[in-house]
């Protein structure tokens, strides 16, 4: 292991893994966030605490039962001359799973009275939320990890890269959660996004493969727009603040 330290490789796979697994990871990121709206601010913190530790266990578990994961690829069944492997049918679930639960928000979003009600609290909202995260966290952990496969064969380059971009995700997580639970557009915006992946994972599932490329730039384009929205949002609703403030008649 010590001699990785001395092989540009090795450096170069790290970068490069460690890049890919954080954008890979923009997706864990948004669902959290999306997911943890719906209960109270100290069960949101304590809910992505658990949802990010779990998505590195889970991470670190599966590389290292490398040899039983890279089995995950070889077909178990097959359809119309189509094989389908154990990879194959969790990207296929899991990308099922969020393009129904990110339509079912949007709905929930769409059909709320205008007086929205608080976030729910309690222990079973807490542990449904809980229990969502777990399923997702379990699917990208297993498409981020066979990426890692496919890009080196160094096991402790592949536990530095996974750790390093659950460090970053850990410290984004809060501000990107902050931000979409303050502004209701963009948690319709990250609700359509979860359906774009969910469709993504689907087609990946039936080995039609849609460049991730494209996904994040339509992402990044997106949510450009959208931050200048909020910011013209915000220098108007300062500019109607100042206009009442000068109309006031002076004390």
């Amino acid at each position: 292991m010590i001699d990785l330290l001395w092989r540009p490789e090795a450096w170069a796979a790290l970068l490069t893994l460690t890049a890919l697994e954080i954008v890979l990871g923009v997706d864990n990121v948004i669902f959290l966030s999306v997911m943890v709206s719906r209960i109270p601010p100290k069960q949101a913190q304590r809910a992505r605490q658990i949802g990010l530790t779990l998505a590195l266990v889970f991470r670190i578990v599966l590389l290292s039962l490398l040899v039983w994961l890279i089995g995950l690829t070889e077909d178990v069944l097959s359809f119309r001359g189509v094989g389908f492997s154990w990879r194959d049918l969790i990207l296929i679930g899991g990308g099922l799973f969020l393009i129904a639960k990110a339509t079912h928000e949007i709905h929930s979003e769409v059909d709320a009275d205008e007086e929205a009600p608080a976030p729910k609290g309690g222990g079973g909202a807490f542990a449904m939320v809980i229990a969502q995260i777990v399923v997702i966290d379990l699917v990208f952990s297993i498409d981020s990890i066979i990426t890692a496969i496919g890009m080196s064969q160094d096991l402790p380059i592949m536990i530095a890269a996974v750790i390093i971009a659950m460090a970053v995700m850990y410290l984004s997580s809060g501000p990107v959660a902050r931000f979409v639970a303050d502004n209701p557009t963009t948690k319709m915006l990250a609700l359509a996004f979860l359906v774009m992946i969910g469709v993504a994972l689907v087609a990946d599932g039936f080995h039609f493969h849609i460049p991730r490329a494209y996904i994040y730039f339509a992402i990044a384009f997106s949510l450009s727009v959208e931050f200048f929205n909020v910011l013209a949002k915000r220098n108007r609703r300062r500019a109607r603040q100042r206009q009442a403030a000068n109309a006031a008649p002076p004390s």
